[in-house]
């Protein structure tokens, strides 16, 4: 590819202006002990600071949306200081950078809770287990949430945005997909409510509209992106017509100002990125399994605005020029996905050590 191909032109999310249209796609790491970040986090991030955005693993906006081992938050003084280091260490690369901001909901346990039990829209546990620093747990029954208290999470967007901003990142994006919480309020099968908050599509979509509007209005809407994937069945979650949601979203959101709507990769048994391009006036960033001649083509076609790229970035952390040259991509180690150390997270090879 060259310097002119669409996906190393400028393009304007917003408030943010990116220097490319690859970004890198949140995945969660396992590496911020206490939820903090850490100087490695920060390294990490700043070795793939080449992206026209970087997007964080999911970081909980409270406490009780805590989940997984060791994963960042933002919600206290020590976890914004700890993303200054990353915030500062990217912007030293020319790089911009958006916290994803993660509540778990029912995906915890108590074990990461302090003993509390987890929260979701419905007291129906998700299949399967999670991993504990004990091991693998079965998904406990959650509580559900009393329609008083919903105002107070969806509150905790917002904190998490000011906090994220007031630690020097350039935005947020809302984590609306995946089996979390507020994906949980939108799934049919997770969301057995009869108050305003479940049932019609309109009522299942208000705690993700809400904790989008929440973000929106304490920093602006320019710098809020949003990632759904309606009809996902990731964490046990089911949308009896997940084109009907997209659309419903993809509506409401339209004429607010937002940075971009992310669609998470994978297969959809509707045009999902048709559905957002013709409902959503803004940015559309597309996810799954691209390499560059695909996002080009999608691009060049309109489907999207920014290709987001996932494992791929993970073991090369000069993603983008090793696209631009059309060389070969260094192999992720699975067994260092989650958790650990250095290895398999900030030592994999740019193009220059790897000629050596």
């Amino acid at each position: 590819m060259t310097d002119t191909s669409l996906l190393f032109t400028p393009v304007r999310l917003g408030d943010v202006t990116l220097k490319n249209r690859i970004a890198l796609a949140p995945m969660t790491r396992n590496r911020s002990p206490g939820g903090i970040p850490t100087d490695l986090n920060a390294l990490y991030y700043a070795q793939r600071a080449s992206a026209g955005l970087l997007i964080t693993e999911g970081t909980t906006p409270d406490a009780g949306g805590r989940g997984y081992i060791d994963i960042p938050g933002l919600y206290d003084a020590a976890q914004v200081a700890g993303w200054k280091k990353v915030a500062d260490a990217v912007h030293a690369k020319g790089g911009r950078i958006f916290a994803q901001v993660m509540h778990t909901g029912r995906i915890s346990h108590p074990d990461f809770l302090d003993g509390g039990t987890p929260v979701a829209p419905s007291a129906i546990a998700a299949a399967g287990t999670i991993i504990t620093r004990e091991g693998p747990k079965p998904l406990p029954v959650p509580r559900a949430l009393d329609a008083a208290e919903i105002p107070a999470i969806i509150a905790t967007y917002g904190r998490a945005a000011r906090l994220a901003v007031e630690a020097g990142l350039d935005g947020v994006e809302i984590h609306g997909a995946n089996g979390y919480l507020p994906s949980q309020f939108l799934a049919t099968n997770a969301n057995q409510r009869t108050d305003e908050w479940g049932g019609s599509v309109e009522n299942r979509a208000r705690f993700l509209l809400g904790a989008v509007a929440a973000a929106a209005e304490a920093i602006g809407p320019g710098r809020v992106g949003l990632r759904v994937n309606p009809g996902g069945t990731f964490n046990d979650v089911a949308d009896t017509d997940g084109a009907a949601t997209l659309t419903h979203i993809a509506t409401a959101l339209s004429g607010k100002g937002l940075a971009y709507l992310h669609l998470v990769g994978g297969a959809y048994d509707y045009d999902a990125a048709g559905i957002a391009r013709r409902h959503f006036d803004g940015p559309l960033m597309l996810n799954g399994g691209y390499d560059a001649a695909r996002a080009e083509a999608d691009l060049a076609a309109k489907r999207a605005d920014v290709i987001s790229f996932g494992v791929p970035f993970l073991a090369n952390p000069d993603l983008p020029e090793r696209l631009r040259l059309g060389v070969a991509l260094n192999a992720p180690d699975p067994s260092t996905f989650y958790g650990g150390d250095s290895r398999g997270y900030t030592d994999y090879p740019a193009l220059p050590a790897a000629a050596e």
